[in-house]
């Protein structure tokens, strides 16, 4: 099956802006009602285990397995609609490294006026992904665009535990 037949051809970024406008208000209502340290926690807490559900969802639809190799089979689903700039460093095997020079995300929850929880609503999801789509891929970032970077770092490596004996 491919993204028209799942109903998959509109692309994350149009997701998120629309999550994101069903998420402001309610999040305006948390911060109201047990202010703004609580209100984040619970909207970081929600959308890590979205993320995590998600990556454990797509796995679960990749034919071969999912690894690092499928998953940068499926990074064009990130970057549709130009909502991302990247710049690849290194690919190879257990390796995919790229930076991101240009995040349509962060400009749409910026627009939006949702600047101050950008980091909850995008780039909260990247490593929680990666958890439900393979336990394998590990991701190390130290900068983004959304925290104000030149770019964002993505750093993935691919590790296999060995099988168990016996």
């Amino acid at each position: 099956m491919d993204e028209a037949e799942r109903g998959d051809d509109l692309g994350i970024l149009a997701r998120r802006k629309i999550e994101a406008a069903v998420i402001a208000p309610i999040y305006d209502e948390m911060r109201e009602a047990f202010g703004e340290e609580q209100a984040r926690e619970v909207l970081r807490r929600a959308i890590r285990r979205a993320a995590v559900a998600a990556g454990a969802e797509m796995a679960a639809r990749t034919p071969h397995g999912a690894n690092l190799e499928s998953f940068k089979a499926i990074q064009h689903l990130w970057t549709k609609d130009d909502a991302l700039t990247i710049e690849v460093v290194a690919d190879a095997p257990g390796v995919f490294d790229f930076n991101v020079t240009r995040c349509r995300f962060a400009e749409t929850y910026r627009a939006m006026g949702l600047g101050a929880i950008g980091d909850i609503l995008s780039c909260n999801r990247d490593g929680a992904f990666c958890e439900g789509y393979s336990r394998d891929i590990a991701l190390t970032r130290t900068q983004t665009i959304m925290g104000g970077a030149s770019h964002c770092d993505f750093r993935y490596r691919e590790s296999k535990e060995p099988e168990p004996k016996g």
